[in-house]
């Protein structure tokens, strides 16, 4: 009998001695939270999409906390979360521009050369590693296999007519279908602004012309009659500086491409 009192006594002063030193442990080693960034991690609407800069939610928080990261830098909870933010902060909040994706190009079953027939995987990074990257000859452009659709957690994107296309207004400017596309085809751009290039090209104008009808051939035109100079002409390719379009239409009825689009 004393033996089992000995026994359990021990065990007793052994389970108590490793509570204490768990309890002495947590305290040393716990990390304090500021009251803020759980308050702003509430805010957040928890995509954890990564497209503010930051690993998740909980990391654009303590960004915003330490003042490395802004109050309206959640791409995805737009104003009302940005003001809520700068509330909590103490700070003006901070003018918010509604961004959405928007995908370079109109390489289209019609518009696009067809340079063999694919029956591949019906992935974009997939076939990117398969000679010639796709069927379309235009190795700039959408390979139309829907990798973008896939990852896409708003429905946004569809496959049409062999291009992605994106809905403006349920598009949340998260940025995961740029980061998928292996063209890099897709870019975020001002909502409210309405001229868009339609090209991602990057070719010489005779071989731009043979990959695709409707493709840029960074002839100048658009530049050149822009009231605004609002556009530049790089590597063959027409680019818009939205800082200082006006939408004004113009670079759209002189593109003798048709590559610009104003939607």
């Amino acid at each position: 009998m004393n033996d089992v009192i000995i026994a359990t006594l021990l065990v007793g002063t052994i389970g108590l001695l490793i509570a204490i030193l768990l309890t002495i442990a947590s305290e040393k080693l716990s990390i304090s939270i500021d009251e803020k960034e759980i308050q702003i991690r509430e805010e957040l609407p928890g995509n954890n999409c990564g497209g503010c800069g930051y690993p998740g939610c909980d990391g654009l928080a303590k960004a915003i906390v330490t003042g490395e990261a802004k109050v309206n830098q959640c791409p995805v909870g737009g104003k009302n979360v940005a003001d809520a933010i700068a509330k909590i902060m103490g700070v003006e909040s901070e003018a918010t521009i509604r961004m959405r994706a928007f995908v370079r190009c109109g390489g289209t079953c019609k518009n696009a050369t067809i340079q063999y027939l694919y029956y591949g995987v019906k992935d974009c990074n997939n076939a990117a590693i398969v000679p010639g990257g796709g069927d379309k000859q235009c190795s700039h452009g959408c390979m139309g296999y829907g990798s973008c659709v896939q990852i896409c957690e708003y429905d946004a994107i569809s496959i049409i007519d062999g291009v992605a296309v994106v809905d403006p207004d349920l598009c949340q400017a998260c940025g995961k279908c740029l980061k998928i596309c292996p063209n890099h085809v897709i870019s975020l751009i001002p909502y409210q602004k309405q001229a868009n290039v339609k090209c991602n090209s990057k070719e010489p104008a005779l071989r731009a012309r043979k990959n695709c009808s409707v493709s840029c051939i960074g002839c100048g035109l658009c530049a050149r009659n822009c009231p605004n100079n609002a556009i530049i002409i790089e590597n063959s390719l027409a680019r818009i500086d939205y800082t200082k379009c006006t939408n004004c239409g113009i670079c759209k009825e002189k593109c003798p491409r048709k590559c610009i689009i104003t939607a």
